[in-house]
């Protein structure tokens, strides 16, 4: 409606958005009964329906068990796939960093490491306060909960 689209473009659009993130069975549902991977899918799906070129995930892993992160996992490889532009903002490296083409570091305000996820993890991390997940895993493709 935003984008002054009919009433049977915006229909189409959410039908299509909601088939792509797997929630076409919950169309009527309200989104407060929706579990958090849900809800977290149901905004992709309102991006989606935009057509926008450029999805950013904003701590995308917060409150979420792990069947929630594969399933937002499998919704961000899906638009990478598609050739979606996504960005991932968060501290849980260990549930993402497998699926990044490119890895940046942020520390007090400065863009402090531009690289590939595999270059990024060579870096000494923990000089920018962050737990280097291969401590716990022993490859980068361990890092992605699928």
């Amino acid at each position: 409606k935003n984008q002054k689209k009919s009433k049977i473009q915006v229909e189409q659009a959410v039908e299509n958005s909601l088939e792509q993130v797997g929630l076409t069975k919950k169309a009527d549902y309200p989104a407060r009964f929706l579990s958090g991977g849900e809800k977290r899918r149901l905004a992709v799906a309102c991006m989606l329906a935009m057509e926008l070129p450029v999805i950013i995930f904003d701590e995308p892993y917060a409150n979420l068990d792990y069947g929630g992160v594969k399933q937002v996992n499998a919704l961000i490889k899906r638009l990478h796939e598609q050739k979606k532009t996504v960005i991932i903002l968060t501290h849980e490296l260990e549930k993402c960093l497998g699926l990044a083409d490119k890895f940046v570091v942020l520390f007090r305000g400065d863009k402090v490491f531009d690289g590939t996820a595999r270059e990024g993890l060579l870096q000494k991390l923990e000089q920018w306060n962050i737990r280097n997940p291969l401590n716990a895993y022993s490859k980068l493709e361990d890092l992605v909960w699928l």
